[in-house]
This record gives C-alpha cells, structure tokens and sequence, in this order.
C-alpha cells in the first residue's frame, strides 16, 4: 500500500489530516534513512563531521603523548629508584606477555558486549583509567613510598616494587587502547569515514608525540611549578594527566555507540519508525531481501520492528579461551599474513625506536654511559642521549605530516604501494644510518622513522576495514544476514595489536643479548634487515582487496 495525498483528500476529517501529515513527515525521515542503504542491503552508518572525526582522534593524541613522557622518563625513574640490572628485561616482558594473552580476550568480549553505552567506550575508559593509575604509581611512587615508610632499606624495596607495578600497568594499559579504540572507529563510519579517521588517528599521534617530547625536553625544575612541587616528575605527571584526561573525556564524546541490539544509528531509527507505522512496502522489501539489517526479520504487524536475536549470537558470548583461541589459530590465511607483516613492522620500528637514544649517544657521539658520571665521556654520551630525543621528535613531526600525504597518494600507488613504501624507507634509511653514524645524517634520517610509524598505524587497519567490507558483501550477495557469522572487527583489530607485544617478548628475549656481545650499532643494522625481509612479505605475501 502506498500513501499518497489524494488517497486522503476530503476522506478524512481535519484530526486525521494531521496524522496524515505526521506520518508523510515520518516517512519522509524513514525514506532519508534508506536513502543510507547500499543497493546490496547493508545499512551504512551515516557521514560523520570533519569535527567528530577529529574529535575521535584525541584519545591517540593523548595516549602517544603520555608515551613518549614514557620514553623520556622511565629509564631516570627506573635507575632513581635503585632497580638492579638484572630486572630490567623483567619489566619490559611483563606488559607484552599480559597483552599477547589478554588482547584477543578482551577484544571478543567487545564484540559482544551489550553495555547501554555501547560496546568499545567501556573498554576505553578503563583502559585509560589503568594508564592514569600507572602512570601516577611510576612517576609518583617514589615520592609516595616515602611519605609511608620511614626506613631506608624498606623504602627503596617498595620503590622498586611500585614504579615497577607502574610501569607494567601503564604499557599494558597503553598498548591495548589501540584495539577499541580502532574498532570503535570502524563501528560507527562508513567505509569512507574509516579511511579519514585512520589518517586522523595517525595525524595525532604524530603531534602528540612530538609535544610529549618537547614537554619532556624542557627544564622544569626553574619554573613556577617546579618549585610548587616536589620534582620535575610531578610537574610532568601533571601535564601528562591533565592532556590525557582531556583528550579521552572528548574523544568518548565524539560519537554515540549505538548499543549491541542494534548493529548501526540507522537500523535503530528505522525499527523505532515501524514499531510505530507499518509500511507494507518497506516491510516487503525487508522480507524480499532488498534492505537486510542485523534483524532476522520485522514480522508481525501487531508487534513490527521486534529483532529475533540469533542463537549464533548467544554462543558467542559464552566464547571460552580455547575456542577463542581456536578462532584465532584458524583465522583466513589473507588475516594470518597481514598478522605477520604486521610483525614484522613492529619488530623493526621497535628494535630501533627502544635503543635509538642509546646509539645516538655511544657510536654517533662515541661516549660512554658507564664512565664516572663527571667524565667526558659520561657527559658526551648525555649530549647524544639528548640530541636522540630530538631525532624522536622529528620522527613524531613526520609521522604526522605523513599521514596527510598519504591521502594525497592513496589514489595512485594504493594501500599495496603505501605499505611497501613505508616499509623500504624504513628499511634504508636505518640501513645507511648503521653504516654511516653521522650526527645530521642521523637526524635527516630519523624522518623517516614517522614514515614507517605512520604506515603501522594505518595500512593495516584499512586492510582489515576492506576484508570486512568484502567479506559483507559477498555474504549479502549469497543472502545471508549482514551479521550473521561475521568476524568481530574487535577480535581482528585485537589480533593485530597482538602483534606489537609479540615483536616486544621477541626483542626482548633476543635483541638485548645481541647489544651486550655486538654493542648499539647492531640495533640499527637489524631493524634494516627485519624492516627490509617485510618489505619482501608486503609486497608478495599481503593480498589487498581489489
């Protein structure tokens, strides 16, 4: 039945005139909401504001800004404290080896999550609130314990204790964000807007990096807010929390989840509106297939727009360890190898990134961190140490700048040509940098370290966009729902971050014995060789949709 004005002209009296007109009103809210559909079925979420985007995007701004007061910090801390050698390789697999087995856990749990709120936000907030914790027990904890604890030896014991409990707090918490974050990014845009925010995302990382270690550059102890409070930890503490608060209260107010029950805004919209009104036509058109929702289907009049929830659904939330693992260890074999490039990536931005600082100031500057603290050598290998921040920080600046070229070259080199590309310069550029240990050669350089970082943060998550956008369609084109036995965006960003802790046990099993026989320079020369290996993987191993 269709309603047209004439069909009510002069039949009715003037209150259901009014009717008419509300409901014409409505159907006209419901045709703009089809208007959003594909012609293959599948409800697109509608186009989100430059602004949202942005918004969105803060949470990495604030998260790498935290990071790089890591960075900068957690070494002098860790070595204040009194932490003996031999627990520093403990530190850093902690955090790597929680994550690695926690990630794809929490990353499923997303998926099914039927919080009012939504499914990544929850996850988000308490992430971000273990982060805030860490980071307060590791820059804080000295300073706490003392306040406590009034015997030496019990002091630096609980020190110890604590900023080790901080730090490992703060990298978990600090590496697992990614994956909701990611995912609630993929849930709420359209594949277009997915594209933008990933470039976004990138964009803010970079910049937030980089004024993390400019803040981290500075002398605070001659400021006002050094001398109000009790160190330059605190005062940097402060600016830490205040940025990441801020960046994290904005970006969970970016853009409404739409809760588990309803797979999308515009789903939700168009049930409210036949629960109200019963179009025959749209409910035919439902029936026949012409717009599929994550609804099994709207039947009966007396009731339309009630889902029948699927059975499939309620197995997967009662998903136990060894089945998620199963679904991991039988993931499509296109998931597995973007997994190991990804690997790959991390391994060798990584196993430069954590020992750059290092290098700069034992083979560029050739001085020496174990000489008396009032030696030259001891005070060459500091100026070094710090002009490797510098190189940090220009690889941040790059990172951003970038990821807005690399919207500029999607068109004509693709994701294949960006992903290959990011990892060759990579790769060449920590190649010559080994070979020739030269203090503005290294620092030109160290721009393309933000090349590298920028393609992790995106090309493989555009993949993953454009393997579920495949694996939609070609589903909706056999008739099958558009949810229905559907991997979970959370499980495949999950299992991608995996990869960052993976690359982290491994170095840390492996590269810190090949800095103690082959010294610093080895770390530039591996991450050339793994970075390169990648490259070969990228381009041959990675398929990319078409």
């Amino acid at each position: 039945m269709t309603l047209t004005e004439d069909s009510f002209h002069g039949a009715l009296p003037a209150p259901s005139e009014v009717a008419n007109a509300n409901m014409d009103s409505t159907r006209g809210k419901e045709e703009a909401v089809l208007q959003c559909m594909t012609r293959t079925g599948a409800v697109v979420p509608r186009k989100r504001a430059v602004g949202r985007l942005v918004m969105h995007s803060m949470a990495m701004f604030g998260r790498e800004f935290c990071y790089a007061v890591e960075a900068a910090f957690v070494t002098p801390v860790l070595l204040s404290v009194g932490l003996p050698k031999n627990l520093y390789s403990l530190v850093w697999l902690i955090s790597p080896i929680l994550g690695f087995v926690l990630q794809p856990v929490v990353g499923s749990a997303s998926d099914h999550c039927s919080c009012s709120w939504g499914r990544r936000r929850p996850y988000i907030l308490g992430l971000g609130i273990i982060m805030l914790l860490g980071m307060a027990l590791y820059l804080n904890g000295d300073m706490m314990i003392s306040a406590f604890i009034g015997e030496r030896d019990k002091q630096r014991t609980w020190a110890i204790v604590i900023t080790m409990l901080g730090v490992v707090l703060f990298d978990f918490a600090a590496d697992f964000i990614d994956g909701p974050i990611k995912a609630y990014l993929f849930d709420v845009c359209s594949h277009q807007d997915k594209e933008k925010g990933l470039h976004y995302h990138a964009l803010f990382t970079g910049l937030g990096g980089a004024l993390g270690y400019l803040t981290g550059a500075m002398d605070w102890d001659q400021t006002v807010l050094g001398y109000s409070l009790v160190s330059e930890f605190q005062v940097i503490f402060f600016f830490a929390a205040l940025v990441f608060l801020i960046c994290l209260a904005v970006h969970l107010r970016s853009i409404p989840e739409v809760p588990l029950r309803y797979d999308n805004e515009e789903t939700k919209f168009l049930l409210e509106v036949t629960e109200s009104y019963t179009y025959s036509s749209i409910d035919e058109q439902i029936k026949n297939g012409f717009f599929k929702s994550t609804c099994a289907e709207i039947t009966s009049p007396a009731k339309p727009g009630k889902c029948a929830v699927m059975s499939q659904t309620g197995d997967q939330r009662r998903m136990t360890l060894k089945s998620l693992l199963k679904t991991l260890l039988s993931m499509p074999p296109h998931y597995r190898y973007l997994c190991v490039s990804h690997l790959f990536g991390w391994m060798a931005f990584l196993s430069n990134m954590l020992f750059f600082t290092d290098f700069m100031g034992q083979v560029v500057y050739q001085g020496s961190p174990y000489a008396p603290h009032n030696s030259t050598l001891y005070l060459t290998y500091k100026a070094g140490v710090e002009m490797g921040c510098w190189g940090l920080c220009i690889n941040a600046i790059s990172s951003s700048v970038y990821s807005y070229l690399q919207k500029i070259l999607l068109p004509y080199i693709g994701l294949k040509g960006l992903y290959f590309l990011g990892y060759l310069l990579f790769g060449l550029g920590t190649g010559l940098i080994g070979l020739f240990p030269n203090v503005y050669s290294t620092l030109a350089l160290c721009s393309l370290f933000g090349v590298m970082s920028s393609t992790l943060y995106t090309v493989p998550f555009h993949l993953i966009a454009e393997y579920h956008r495949e694996e939609e369609s070609l589903k909706l084109q056999d008739g099958e729902q558009a949810g229905e036995h559907e991997r979970g965006k959370g499980i495949d960003c999950a299992a991608l971050t995996c990869m960052v802790q993976l690359a982290q046990i491994i170095l840390g099993v492996g590269l810190g014995l090949l800095v103690s026989v082959a010294g610093s320079a080895v770390t530039v020369i591996s991450a050339s060789t793994v970075s390169l290996i990648g490259c070969c993987f990228v381009a041959f191993c990675v398929r990319y949709v078409e």
